[in-house]
Order: structure tokens, then C-alpha cells, then sequence
């Protein structure tokens, strides 16, 4: 005789029809949980396409006016803008001027979309410098990391007075967070957060992001962005940023880096945010349009995996297209 099963062994049950699967679900999506990282270029009258980044284009500030809307419309929660400069010079000049790309997209999204968005900056020098760098460079070529945090103050204030809601340290030098709050605070700009790009790894990932911001790197960030073998580094990181006030997380890039995702998750008392970085957007572009996988579906898991791994906020390329279909 067939002994009858245990309720715990038919786990099925469960999954017997798509209303089932959905009350049960563990993990969802919402539009309001994604951010759209959006590029903005100086001197051009149209988009510029990204070619290792289909559908993603370099802004003029008409369209990236347009591109807020849209988001805004699907209900996505928030918009990351990156300045593309016409020139550039060691210590990134037009990062800090008020009429410089970034800062002037800043004032356009502020003014387009209000409060309906948060509007968040990439404080960072590299799209502005002609060394490719985060930061200044010493007389040996190496990074100055104390140097640097006085450039990211003076950034700081130039970006909070555009009336941009969140601040995004992406350059992972040592103590940025602090100096940062400290200018922000001694400004009178009290209100504005900071979002600390905690655990930032130097990968391979970041490949079509440097076509997009016409990056001048030669050679790599290996000496300030973290190892991609290091786990544990990435709490480190983690905990020094909330110890110095960061007011969000960061772990960057997502998809390879889930692990970390999750320890930070667990560790971190204030919201923590992932960046489906450009080269995971390229990956699965490509492969969905050599028909190797089911495009959409890709897209929904991947950033319901970065999701379940404890992201609360996700950046992703996607984000206003996703967001339609969640609605």
C-alpha cells in the first residue's frame, strides 16, 4: 500500500494555477522600486544611440526632458542622470561649473518632473576628467584620494543647488560619504541625501557604460574600485559608509554580485539599492536578439533575482519599459 504523503511533501499544491502562484509569491516588483539611469551629452541637437547599448541613447535636454516624463508615466520611482561634457581637463572643471551639462540636466529634471521623481546625481569625476579617473591624480599617476574628496565637496554643493533630491558617490574613495555630508550640512542643505556606491567592483561589466560617458580611461580602477574576489570587503565598505551617514547603499554591479547584495541587505539598517550595470543590459539585449532566450522574461527575472537578494531600490536600463509591464 502507497503510504499517503506527508502535506509537506506536495509543495505543488502551490503552484497549480498562475492566481495560486501569484497570492503566494514571495518577492514582487513594483514600478516605484526602479531607478533609470539616463545620459545626458553636451553640443548635440539629437540623441545619440549607444551602440553596445540598444535603446539606450545619449540626451539632448529636450529629450531627456521627454525620457523624465515617460518614466514618470510608468510610475518608476526615480531617475540617476550622468553628464556626458564636450571638454574635459585633469580635474574635471565643468563637473563643479553650474551651466555644465550635468548640472543643468539636474535643473531640468527638477524642473520637469518636481517631486513626482526623485531625482538622483552621479557625483563622480570620471565622465568629466581627461585622465578617465574618479579623481585628481598625484604627481605619480596614482589617484588622491584626500585631494579628491575636496573636488566631490565642491561637486556636492554644486549638484544640491540644482534642487536634486539624492547625491550618488560612485567614486569609492575613502571617507567620501563624510566629507560629503559634512558640505552638504555645513551648506545648509540638510535635506539632501546620500546614496554611497558602498561595494563597487571593478568588473568587466562596465564596458558599454564607458561608451555612453566617451570615457577616457586608459587601463583600469583596480586601485580604488574593489576586487571581484572579496566578499566580506564588501561589508566592510558597507559599514564604514553607514557609519559616516550615507542615507542609502549601493552594491554595484548586481547580477554577479547577488551574494554580496544579500550580506549587505542583512547588515544594512537604511535602504539598499543595485545597479543592473550596462554590461548585463548588453548581455541579455544580445542574446535576445539572436533569439537565444525570451527577452521579457529575462528582463522580469533578473531584476526580481536582484530584488529577492534584498535590493530595495534596483537602477536599470529598463526601468520605465518594465515598469509599463508591471502596471
Amino acid at each position: 500500500m502507497t503510504p499517503t504523503p506527508l502535506p509537506a511533501e506536495r509543495p505543488r499544491r502551490l503552484r497549480s494555477t498562475p492566481a495560486m502562484r501569484w497570492l503566494v509569491t514571495e518577492h514582487r516588483t513594483h514600478p516605484s522600486d526602479l531607478v533609470l539611469p539616463l545620459f545626458v551629452r553636451e553640443g548635440i541637437d539629437e540623441p545619440v544611440a549607444i551602440g553596445s547599448m540598444p535603446g539606450v541613447v545619449q540626451h539632448t535636454m529636450d529629450s531627456l526632458r521627454r525620457a523624465a516624463h515617460e518614466a514618470a508615466d510608468a510610475g518608476v520611482g526615480g531617475l540617476m542622470l550622468f553628464g556626458v561634457p564636450s571638454v574635459r581637463d585633469a580635474v574635471g572643471s565643468a563637473a563643479t561649473d553650474p551651466d555644465g551639462v550635468l548640472n543643468a540636466g539636474l535643473r531640468a529634471l527638477v524642473e520637469e518632473v518636481g517631486d513626482a521623481l526623485v531625482v538622483m546625481a552621479d557625483l563622480c569625476l570620471d565622465e568629466f576628467t581627461d585622465h578617465g579617473h574618479c579623481g585628481l591624480l598625484d604627481g605619480r599617476g596614482g589617484v588622491d584620494n584626500d585631494g579628491t574628496l575636496v573636488r566631490y565637496q565642491e561637486m556636492a554643493l554644486a549638484q544640491a543647488a540644482t534642487g536634486a533630491h539624492v547625491l550618488g558617490l560612485s567614486g569609492m574613495m575613502d571617507g567620501q560619504v563624510r566629507a560629503v555630508r559634512d558640505a552638504l550640512e555645513g551648506a545648509g542643505h540638510t535635506s539632501t541625501a546620500v546614496l554611497a556606491y558602498s561595494a563597487k567592483y571593478a568588473t568587466a561589466f562596465y564596458g558599454p557604460f564607458r561608451e555612453a560617458v566617451d570615457s577616457q580611461l586608459t587601463g583600469d580602477r583596480a586601485t580604488y574600485q574593489m576586487d571581484p574576489a572579496n566578499a566580506r570587503e564588501g561589508l566592510r565598505e558597507a559599514t564604514l559608509d553607514l557609519a559616516e551617514g550615507a542615507d542609502l547603499v549601493m552594491v554595484k554591479p548586481a547580477m554577479s554580485y547577488l551574494d554580496v547584495l544579500a550580506d549587505v541587505a542583512r547588515l544594512s539598517p537604511v535602504p539598499v539599492a543595485a545597479y543592473q550595470v550596462s554590461g548585463e543590459y548588453a548581455m541579455i539585449e544580445a542574446a535576445a536578439a539572436n533569439g537565444w532566450i525570451d527577452r521579457r522574461r529575462a528582463i522580469e527575472e533578473t531584476v526580481l533575482s536582484i530584488r529577492r537578494a534584498g535590493a530595495d531600490v534596483v537602477l536599470t536600463y529598463w526601468a520605465t519599459e518594465l515598469a509599463r509591464w508591471l502596471r
